[in-house]
């Protein structure tokens, strides 16, 4: 039997997607380190009155263009969308030379947020624009503005050193909740501050709803938004903050009206799904996305603004494939390779929807050792389903070598558990296929073991549950009670699918039982399925 190592990786979010102007592309890794992190300052940007929303922050400027160059600026700012951000407030400050508040938008837009650090190029940058703010406040901005150009200067210094960042980021935090204890009412300084502090957490990982930090930050963004739910920083950051809590339901109210607040910026189209998915509502997670892949689109024309293209189609083929939409996933996924390169997304897919002859025709081997390895799963398996199992084997060993000794992350994760539980997978098939169902079953146990121990991510690392192979298994040997506790179990990671739910289904009918809510639940996760169920897996 194969021994991969069960290891547990520490998740630690590392640079800023990177941002290029109206369409701001990443290389598909949301969270890390992007691309460049410079930002096109030579370069304009035109108002964008389709992808922006009705958001208004009125400040001390008479010129029109400015003020709308200010609200634009702010929006994105809200989105991640943090170069056209920053490129808005420079606008504004050329609309109105003495704006000091838009010289302080720029600094905010250049500074660090939920998904990466300020990076050293931006840095002197972001320092002149606040202290060209501090310059001009007296004479140019209100007692707010004057309150928040006073809590951003402590965020910045000479000589930036990413690593001793924290003391900047608290200092920060610690004016921005004098500001908000001033304007208790002003939603945007409501976001900021709860931004603010959010960067003191670690972005990945499960949140605890008593610990005393997730607290503060839940209580300033609930206030807000019990003022307005449709407040597009309050919601954006209160999916994040809900998302891997164990109350993700909290944000239910957000992902109704977030999608829209911001109409052409496809972050936000994207968001609700990030609690779409902890919920199961699939069906609504695709259409989410599908919204920000057109805002991506749309980008080119002036109608969108583009914010991790990669990540919208990444989330986009993986909720597709827990929904069932076979046609859209294999396509999104398709569409993510040809965008970053990358085949194994699409290889995964097509294993989840039991394409195997399209995977022959995947020829390009990755370069990297753990995505060659996911690569070889999915050939293994493709050779397998075509009845070589030897070279199945041959496969599944040159997976094993690379689950055993690469030391590659695959986003957040250690490629160890990726590919430790694609080659317990692999190896239970082969076994299954040789007729020893017992000892598949319990390469399948390794498998989940392996992916139990995954940290919380969004999208997941695969379009598929380890469990959907054992409990399959498991009906096979006729061991329905069994099955049906893995079944379970699986539901509550991944609730409403249609996968875990035939097979749950399957496993109570063995036993002569009926159950009315099973039956309604697939039917209505699987009304937009384009496949037909047999297992839990192909």
């Amino acid at each position: 039997m194969i021994r991969i190592p069960i290891t547990v990786g520490c998740l630690i979010l590392q640079a800023a997607c990177a941002t290029t102007g109206i369409t701001e592309k990443d290389s598909g890794m949301h969270g890390m380190n992007h691309g460049s992190d410079t930002v096109n300052f030579q370069t304009g940007i035109e108002l964008l009155p389709d992808a922006t929303g009705d958001l208004n922050w009125t400040i001390s400027t008479t010129n029109e263009a400015a003020q709308a160059y200010f609200n634009q600026g702010i929006q994105l700012r809200f989105a991640y969308g943090m170069d056209a951000s920053a490129r808005s407030f420079r606008e504004a400050y050329k609309a109105d030379s003495k704006c000091a508040i838009c010289y302080w938008g720029e600094a905010y837009a250049l500074g660090a947020y939920l998904n990466g650090a300020m990076s050293v190029e931006k840095a002197p940058h972001a320092l002149s624009a606040i202290n060209k703010a501090a310059q001009l406040a007296p004479q140019n901005a209100n007692e707010m503005e004057q309150d928040l150009i006073e809590a951003m200067l402590v965020r910045y210094i000479e000589n930036y050193d990413p690593s001793k960042r924290r003391k900047q980021d608290q200092a920060f935090a610690e004016a921005m909740s004098k500001v908000h204890a001033k304007y208790p009412d002003d939603l945007n300084i409501a976001a900021i501050t709860a931004s603010a502090w959010f960067l003191l957490e670690e972005r990945m990982g499960t949140r605890d709803l008593n610990d005393p930090d997730v607290i503060r930050i839940h209580r300033i963004l609930e206030n807000a938004l019990e003022k307005d739910i449709r407040h597009p920083g309050a919601c954006h950051l209160y999916i994040h903050a809900t998302e891997s809590t164990s109350q993700p339901e909290l944000a239910l109210p957000c992902a109704k009206y977030i999608g829209n607040s911001i109409p052409g910026a496809s972050h936000i189209n994207h968001m609700p799904s990030h609690t779409w998915n902890e919920v199961g509502r699939w069906g609504d997670s695709v259409r989410a996305n599908l919204q920000a892949w057109q805002s991506d689109l749309k980008s080119a024309v002036g109608k969108g603004v583009a914010i991790y293209p990669t990540h919208n189609l990444h989330m986009l083929f993986y909720s597709a494939s827990y929904d069932g939409q076979g046609a859209i996933a294999v396509r999104a996924a398709k569409d993510y390779a040809t965008s970053t390169g990358d085949p194994t997304h699409h290889a995964l897919t097509l294993i989840r929807f039991g394409r195997f002859e399209e995977i022959s025709e995947l020829l390009s081997r990755p370069e990297s050792e753990a995505a060659a390895a996911i690569w070889d799963f999915a050939q293994g398996y493709a050779a397998l389903r075509a009845g070589s199992v030897e070279e199945a084997r041959d496969f599944l060993q040159a997976l094993d070598n690379v689950a055993h000794t690469t030391t590659e992350t695959l986003r957040f994760h250690p490629a160890t558990q990726i590919l430790g539980t694609l080659a317990y997978i692999l190896q239970g098939e082969i076994l299954r296929t040789n007729g020893d169902l017992t000892g598949s079953i319990e390469s399948f146990e390794h498998a989940v073991a392996v992916e139990d121990q995954m940290g919380f991510d969004e999208p997941e690392p695969l379009p598929f549950a380890a469990r959907h192979w054992l409990g399959a298994a498991l009906l096979e040997l006729g061991h329905y009670e069994e099955a049906a506790n893995v079944y379970r179990e699986e539901l509550e990671d991944h609730p409403h699918n249609g996968w875990s739910l035939y097979g749950l289904q399957t496993a109570l009918t063995a036993q002569g039982i009926t159950d009315r809510n099973i039956d309604k639940d697939l039917e209505k996760s699987w009304a937009r399925a384009d496949i037909w169920l047999r297992s839990s897996r192909f």
